[in-house]
């Protein structure tokens, strides 16, 4: 059984998820219940994995140490598909990611209103400019990885969820839409919510 730290809606949520669809226990722990998280992780960030004796950070880290451990249909055992689903779990993590959590650092630290405004639509742009991305790799095919749910589909799932909290307009395409409602409808995915949600209650 795994134990997983987390953040409630977090991007700690896309390896709740992963696991689920991997078939694997695990028990989830909220960072903020716990008085030295910085032992656990001195960055202070989740996820969090603790396998055994063995603690692993980085979200993308974390999914890749647990697909090649598990195997399962969403990474390919090799050739071009594997080169392929890394790059977009790579892509979903280091440039999708940090796009939207500039949102949060605008709100945490710009105080002069119409400077802060000003620093959202920029964010929104940034971030609408990568879904046209997303939407054209999409444009044939209903998951990033063609007909096959991938890790990047729910990192980029969990991420779009983000923006609802702030006073911005992004809007993914058809495609992209379409994909991430599917994403979310996943019983692993909404099974993932309710157990954050329960751990809060």
């Amino acid at each position: 059984m795994y134990t997983l730290y987390y953040l409630p809606g977090a991007c700690s949520l896309a390896t709740q998820v992963v696991l689920h669809e991997l078939d694997q226990e695990v028990v989830i722990i909220d960072k903020q219940q716990v008085n030295d998280f910085a032992e656990i992780n001195p960055v202070g960030t989740v996820p969090v994995l603790v396998d055994n004796n063995n603690t692993y950070r980085e979200g993308a880290a974390i999914i890749l140490y647990l697909l090649n451990k598990h195997g399962g249909s969403l990474l390919p055992a090799a050739g071009e598909a594997r080169d392929k689903a890394i790059q977009d779990i790579m892509f979903a993590n280091a440039t999708m990611h940090p796009a939207y959590s500039r949102l949060f650092f605008i709100a945490q630290n710009i105080n002069h209103e119409q400077a802060k405004q000003e620093a959202f639509q920029a964010a929104a742009t940034a971030i609408n400019s990568l879904w046209r991305v997303v939407e054209q790799q999409l444009q044939n095919q209903q998951f990033l990885g063609g007909n096959q749910l991938s890790a990047a589909d729910i990192l980029l799932a969990v991420y779009s969820r983000w923006g609802e909290s702030f006073p911005i307009d992004i809007r993914p395409g058809h495609n992209a839409r379409k994909m991430l409602d599917a994403v979310i409808a996943m019983p692993s995915f909404q099974r993932s919510l309710k157990a954050e949600q329960n751990q809060s209650a």
